[in-house]
């Protein structure tokens, strides 16, 4: 058995703007395993400034592993626990080397084309008439949910685009969600969620930025908006301290990014205990490429959350990976017929 890895940059077909700043390119990386004439490919979805494996010897680590891939998925996933995105890539890439074809990693009836996953339609901050432009571009391609990202432009800009959406369409038509990627202040936050719960938000995503416990805690209990943890999990490892964590917030959703929270394993930890709890979840893309997605897909629809998911991110660069991929009607789907164009 032998591995071997690759950087690949993925270019933005246009700016994409958050709280954190704007985003032009996203950088990530590629483990190949190969034995017996057989191929698995994993990603290693690195998001720069928001993963903890944000640090300069990640390619070190990642050439460190290929000289031992031959440990195995489970010695391997232990030794990176600070590293989860390469605990996800190694464990896309076996999964993909043990695979009947590389990219069918879960069979279903997802990847047999005879069934999707309703997603969100994702619109990134920008000016008010781009964000406008980007709403209704969803609406006209079937999307049920609208996610949208604010805190970056000015807060009564947002409420007049929350106010023109409500203005055109209910709640039972469109089902809203906001992600603050942790821009309010605690001071602030509450009276910020109070302005945007008369829209009728489903959701808001980590309203002030995480590690801040207390402040956290007592938001969720009195916020007049369901609170959604996202980069609250990132560095969390352990299942006592998920536990302790999510018992000190008691959030009323939590959000899965496997390439920030350990992959497979590190996700199903606290899948678990969000079934235990009563806490709603669902499961997001950190920008990959089609190859994570891919591989985030299949694992997502095999645990049936009605809710949806947010995994419609692979239309955004000039130069991903041609896959059966494909978004339709507020849905993402895998069409058999169509092949992979993976090259590197």
């Amino acid at each position: 058995m032998q591995a071997t890895y690759r950087r690949h940059l993925l270019e933005f077909k246009r700016p994409s703007g958050t709280s954190r700043g704007v985003l032009t390119t996203k950088e990530t990386w590629f483990i190949i395993i190969t034995a017996n004439g057989k191929a698995g490919i994993g990603e290693c979805g690195l998001l720069r400034s928001l993963s903890v494996d944000d640090r300069p010897d990640y390619e070190e680590k990642l050439a460190w592993v290929c000289d031992n891939i031959s440990l195995g998925v489970d010695v391997l996933w232990e030794q990176l626990m600070d590293f989860p995105s390469l605990q996800f890539g190694v464990e896309m890439a076996f999964r993909s080397l043990e695979a009947s074809t590389p990219f069918v990693l879960h069979p279903s009836k997802f990847t047999s084309g005879n069934a999707s996953i309703p997603i969100n339609g994702l619109v990134w901050m920008g000016e008010k008439a781009f964000m406008k432009e980007q709403i209704l571009e969803k609406i006209k391609n079937g999307f049920g949910c609208i996610k949208l990202k604010i805190g970056a432009i000015d807060f009564n800009a947002e409420l007049d685009l929350l106010k023109f959406i409500r203005s055109e369409f209910s709640s039972e038509e469109i089902e809203l969600r906001v992600d603050a990627n942790g821009a309010f202040s605690p001071s602030e936050a509450l009276e910020k969620l109070k302005q945007l719960s008369q829209f009728k938000i489903h959701s808001i995503e980590q309203p002030i930025k995480q590690r801040q416990f207390s402040d956290m805690a007592k938001l969720c209990e009195t916020t007049p908006i369901p609170i959604a943890l996202d980069e609250e999990l990132i560095g969390v490892t352990g299942v006592t301290n998920k536990k302790n964590l999510l018992q000190t917030i008691k959030p009323q959703y939590i959000i899965f990014k496997p390439s920030l929270i350990g992959g497979y394993r590190g996700t199903e930890e606290w899948l678990q205990l969000a079934e235990e709890m009563k806490i709603g979840w669902w499961v997001t893309s950190a920008l990959e490429s089609n190859v994570g997605l891919n591989a985030i897909s299949q694992w997502t629809y095999t645990k049936k959350s009605l809710l949806p998911q947010g995994l419609g991110t692979g239309g955004l660069y000039t130069n991903n990976f041609e896959s059966p991929l494909k978004v339709k009607n507020g849905t993402i789907m895998y069409d058999p017929e169509m092949s992979w164009d993976f090259n590197l």
